[in-house]
């Protein structure tokens, strides 16, 4: 019998991600799935708390478990920007060229090395209540040179710890083994199994 696990998202990439990192006895739905979803208002301040926000909201008006995760990247130089506005630093939600434009802007008037975190919060709800949270992050640096055509987002600017090329640059496999939201998933994976 199929775990049915709602992802609280319409980003057919963090959905294809979680997807990939999940066993076979999850049948994973996006909000693609159910159009009457409302959007959920990010109004948090925190990555956790816009987590919860989405995971609860959705799980109070679908039935099954609901995973919701909120994540970006935080830069030491910029004071852990663009942090929760990730997704819509530049202005526009989801352009991810614009944001990594900006970025490379803001970063052109600190001095390197540019050390940096991509964090994930995942909160999983049912019936609107927080069923448990998880945190993952994976450690590196910006490159003011994006390369790889792999991934999205910040992806092609990020040079994870112990690495010679971008996120951007690695095969989805070889990223799901190290990244935030593995690192997160992980975790998940192990409280269902009562191994947290």
């Amino acid at each position: 019998m199929k775990k049915i696990l709602i992802v609280a998202t319409r980003n057919a990439h963090k959905v294809q991600e979680i997807a990939a990192m999940l066993p076979e006895e999850f049948e994973v739905h996006s909000l693609a799935d159910f159009p009457e979803a409302p959007e959920v208002e990010e109004t948090g301040t925190t990555f956790a708390e816009n987590a919860a926000l989405k995971a609860c909201g959705i799980s109070a008006l679908l039935p099954g478990m609901v995973l919701a995760d909120d994540s970006g990247l935080c830069v030491d130089a910029l004071g852990g920007a663009p942090g929760v506005m990730s997704a819509r630093y530049a202005g526009e939600h989801g352009n991810d060229a614009a944001n990594n434009q900006r970025l490379l802007q803001e970063l052109g008037v600190h001095p390197a090395p540019y050390t940096a975190r991509f964090m994930c919060c995942m909160c999983v709800a049912e019936g609107g209540r927080v069923l448990a949270e998880y945190t993952g992050k994976v450690e590196g640096a910006i490159t003011l040179s994006p390369a790889g055509e792999h991934g999205f987002g910040y992806d092609p600017l990020f040079v994870p710890a112990g690495y010679d090329c971008t996120m951007a640059q690695l095969s989805a496999d070889q990223k799901n083994a190290i990244s935030h939201r593995a690192d997160a998933l992980q975790q998940f994976l192990k409280g269902m199994t009562g191994e947290a």
